[in-house]
């Protein structure tokens, strides 16, 4: 009587069936709905991540290939750590013989473009790919029309020709939404507006040279650079924050 697949050893288990980068994609959308084939092939161009390659040059991934991507997305999204920082994680991991969950990750249902039923997908920076109608945006935002004219008239949210609102103005419009409940109108808000623009003029001028090219590795590495000084744009403007109110917290 044949022995059931059940019985196979973990470790050939793990090993002999690899992935394509769609399926790969489709594995780690499951957590990360912004993940693009771009960004795959970036992390593996910055030596994050080595796929095998078929005679024919195809990419095809293991389950701990899958594992590294999803602690170094992870580290990106939870904590904002640059890239630099996470290969040297990683190069520490591959020196001791440890890597980051070497567990087969749960089978999950997903559909055709990476979605998992019954669960929203999380809008994030970089998905420009959503268009919500201006009924739309104020429905799941929580503004009221005024508001949202008083944001566009200061320029605290644009729309894209014709009227359509991408992701980004969800998240700006709901954080709005989240400090009227403390009190604080539109009006209160246009310094944010001013800070990102200054923001804005000064990172593009380190991503630009980047942005230009025409090879897609520096267009997606411009991409990335732009991530990090975002995350870490976040951070400082946290702590400040957090350091000029603790003599107000008697801290």
């Amino acid at each position: 009587m044949n022995e059931p697949a059940a019985s196979t050893p973990s470790g050939a288990a793990r090993s002999t069936p690899l992935m394509s980068i769609g399926e790969v994609l489709a594995q780690l959308r499951v957590e990360f709905p912004d993940v693009t084939i771009s960004k795959l092939r970036f992390l593996e161009a910055e030596g994050l991540v080595e796929p095998q390659r078929t005679a024919s040059g195809y990419r095809k991934y293991s389950w701990d290939d899958v594992a590294r991507l999803r602690f170094v997305l992870t580290a990106q999204r939870d904590q904002y750590l640059p890239l630099r920082v996470i290969r040297d994680q990683l190069a520490e991991w591959d020196a001791s013989g440890v890597a980051p969950g070497r567990q087969r990750p749960t089978l999950v249902a997903v559909g055709s473009g990476g979605e998992v039923p019954g669960r929203e997908v999380e809008e994030s920076v970089e998905s420009s790919e959503v268009r919500l109608g201006r009924a739309d945006l104020v429905s799941r935002s929580g503004i009221d029309e005024s508001t949202l004219v008083e944001l566009e008239r200061l320029g605290v949210l644009v729309s894209d020709p014709p009227g359509w609102y991408d992701a980004d103005a969800l998240i700006i419009a709901r954080a709005v939404a989240g400090l009227a409940a403390y009190g604080l109108e539109p009006r209160h808000l246009r310094g944010y507006r001013t800070a990102a623009d200054r923001e804005v003029g000064l990172f593009a001028q380190l991503v630009a040279p980047l942005a230009r090219q025409s090879d897609p590795a520096a267009r997606a590495r411009a991409a990335e650079t732009a991530r990090e000084l975002v995350a870490l744009s976040q951070q400082l403007h946290a702590a400040l924050v957090r350091v000029g109110l603790r003599s107000t917290l008697g801290r």
